[in-house]
């Protein structure tokens, strides 16, 4: 692979003027913003409907989307929405996703578009060719007709028909904006890297559409759940209590519903990182009424036989193993099995042990390294929180040896490093350009609410120095001018 850099910011902490960011001429302008720094990869979070806590990571659907992300501004140039309904979607908070707001109000607005939009062709061939999405909006409208509760309580076979061709709606639009806005990224050098969760929800229209393919009982709850054991970020582990797949069900025609769900990935995705990813050699069960995730044990994965099957889906597109959290000799060999480049990240390599793989120096080329992800805290935010020691042997090792650490060459110190290390790619969370603090951290895993709302200012971006930092991506050998004939 090529050398190259990139930025990890989710559509949803993009500017713009209606409580969350969309697909619409902020999101070209980061694309510039990225060009002009010399960035080759704009990383997102999974583009799935989020959860009522407003994670990406749980979703109604793997085949769904945000429609939080439909720009509005488009809809009104187009007459699907009204001038005086745009202006009454404007934003109250710059600074924070309005989710309440959205929740109440975006969904109801993007229903009177759809029923105001002609449908066409190119509308109808779109569901015929992505039939779990079709399922989708199917399960949310049965979903509404019975008051909202999970699909396994349903007392009616019914549709609500406005809800299912809002969603239908939502779905199309959603995917044509898109569709654009990655082909404008892509023509300025710009590819995508996005992200899938590994497991479902429970309450699902992958678990109401495949049930078999799930460990469920004879009323479809699950046997048992996802987790991960006591780590880095929890003492009493994660209880994620997603369902847990039947991966000998799923052998058996090919793992085909993973197949095309990869396969939706590929659509949006120049480049895909799949979650937890060592949960496909072994993965952690616990009983559903746990109290924590303490007592779960491991299960054999299905390893490469799945990811054969996926290899097969993908063409030219590149997947990507999280390999962060307990791993084990069998995990690193799947890894290294698949040719997949694993993730290293650098808040994790300085615990005094000279081969920790997240040490840059022990980088190998083909990984993707981060100063943090999505997950950790902010660069400043893990430099306040150190000991002096451990401060101040982190900077010496990135060239650093002032005893005034809060100081921007610190931080352009860690930067430098990362940028220089062997790591084929490397990726810098927003924030972490910005030298901003905790208080913009977008996850604290674990913690259910407070999470996911940050949102960066257009001044906020505009402070970065481009020119430094297509300097550095120029002299580490991560961006080439083009060429002019």
């Amino acid at each position: 692979m090529e050398r190259k850099s990139g930025v990890l910011l989710h559509v949803s902490s993009l500017w713009g003027e209606y409580s969350c960011g969309a697909f619409g001429k902020e999101a070209r302008d980061f694309v510039d913003f990225l060009v002009s720094t010399g960035f080759s990869y704009w990383q997102v979070l999974p583009f799935c409907l989020p959860d009522d806590h407003s994670s990406p990571y749980s979703s109604f659907s793997a085949f769904s989307v945000n429609p939080f992300f439909i720009d509005l501004e488009q809809l009104c140039d187009v007459g699907l929405i009204t001038c005086e309904e745009l202006a009454a979607a404007r934003q109250n908070e710059k600074y924070s996703c309005e989710f309440d707001r959205l929740r109440s109000e975006r969904f109801l607005l993007l229903e009177k578009a759809a029923e105001r939009m002609t449908e066409g062709d190119d509308y109808y061939a779109f569901f015929r060719s992505h039939p779990h999405t079709e399922k989708f909006c199917e399960f949310m409208a049965r979903r509404a007709a019975n008051e909202n509760k999970p699909f396994w309580e349903w007392k009616n076979d019914c549709m609500d028909r406005k809800v299912y061709g809002a969603w239908r709606f939502i779905c199309y639009v959603f995917m044509r904006q898109w569709n654009e806005l990655k082909k404008y990224a892509n023509s300025k050098g710009v590819s995508i890297i996005g992200d899938i969760p590994i497991y479902v929800s429970s309450d699902s229209s992958d678990v109401w559409e495949k049930p078999e393919c799930f460990m469920l009982d004879e009323r479809k709850r699950p046997k048992r759940v996802a987790g991960v054991p006591p780590d880095y970020f929890s003492e009493t582990g994660q209880l994620w209590g997603n369902p847990l797949y039947d991966w000998d069900r799923m052998k058996k025609d090919g793992y085909a519903w993973w197949c095309d769900r990869i396969a939706f990935m590929c659509e949006l995705f120049d480049c895909i990182r799949i979650d937890h990813f060592r949960g496909l050699e072994s993965f952690y069960s616990c009983e559903p009424d746990a109290a924590d995730a303490r007592e779960g044990v491991w299960t054999k994965g299905p390893g490469m036989d799945l990811i054969k099957a996926l290899k097969r889906v993908i063409g030219d597109k590149r997947l990507v193993a999280e390999d962060l959290g307990v791993i084990t000799p069998e995990v690193k060999a799947l890894v290294t099995e698949s040719g997949f480049p694993g993730m290293r990240v650098f808040q994790f390599g300085f615990d005094g042990d000279p081969e920790n793989t997240h040490l840059p120096y022990n980088y190998p080329k083909n990984c993707i390294a981060y100063t943090g992800t999505h997950d950790n805290d902010t660069l400043l935010g893990y430099l306040w929180a150190l000991d002096d020691d451990t401060r101040r042997r982190v900077l010496s090792y990135c060239g650093f040896d002032d005893g005034i650490w809060d100081r921007r060459e610190a931080y352009i110190s860690v930067i430098r490093t990362m940028l220089e290390c062997s790591a084929d790619t490397v990726i810098f969370p927003l924030q972490d350009l910005l030298m901003y603090g905790s208080d913009t951290r977008m996850n604290v895993p674990g913690v259910e609410s407070g999470n996911w709302g940050w949102r960066v200012a257009e001044e906020q971006v505009r402070s970065v120095d481009a020119g430094q930092l297509k300097y550095m991506n120029k002299l580490y050998g991560r961006f080439k001018e083009p060429q002019t004939k």
